[in-house]
């Protein structure tokens, strides 16, 4: 039986601060400020990552941003593989999101289908001017095309590793890790 075993540290705690803070400031430059801005984490692990953006960008800008939490349980493509009992999240946008510009925010983005998933309940809540996707690693092998506006580290892969990433309080630590199969 093989078991996934860390590989090597692609990003420590100081690591994922910087890519966040850079991430921040594009956010605010593409978008000429925070105005009808809305930051939207993705469950889980998007969800300390937008609040940490927002953390940032109220530090830069002084104003706060909302933020969302967004659960796509039900828009995965392969719910039916996952569980016969799915657990879904509730969803909470704590304002209305038509004519505003959400930034959805996942921690890696590898085939896109968790970010198809993402555009379906957004549109599903209402709709939108525009829509962003921030991430923190972006580790390639699309399957659809999608693609990050905001990206904390490329990383290349093999199909045959897998990116893991620690946040806390989800986590033990704030880190990312390239883990692959060990016989």
């Amino acid at each position: 039986m093989s078991t996934l075993v860390e590989k090597t540290v692609i990003m420590d705690e100081q690591a994922i601060r910087r890519g966040l803070i850079r991430i921040a400031h594009e956010i605010i430059e593409n978008n000429k400020g925070i105005k009808d801005l809305i930051l939207v984490g993705i469950r889980t692990r998007g969800v300390p990552l937008a609040e940490r953006l927002a953390a940032e960008i109220k530090r830069i800008e002084g104003a706060e941003l909302p933020v969302g939490i967004l659960d796509i349980t039900l828009y995965r493509d392969d719910l039916s593989t996952l569980s016969y009992q799915p657990i879904v999240h509730e969803t909470q946008i704590p304002i209305d999101i038509s004519g505003k510009t959400i930034v959805l925010i996942d921690d890696v983005l590898y085939t896109g289908r968790t970010v198809r998933a993402a555009l379906d309940a957004i549109i599903d809540i209402g709709r939108p001017k525009v829509i962003q996707l921030a991430v923190l690693v972006d580790r390639g092998h699309r399957e659809l095309p999608i693609r990050a506006d905001y990206v904390g580290k490329n990383v290349p892969t093999s199909s045959k590793e897998v990116v893991g990433v620690q946040l806390m309080p989800v986590d033990e630590a704030d880190k990312v890790v390239i883990k692959e199969f060990a016989e």
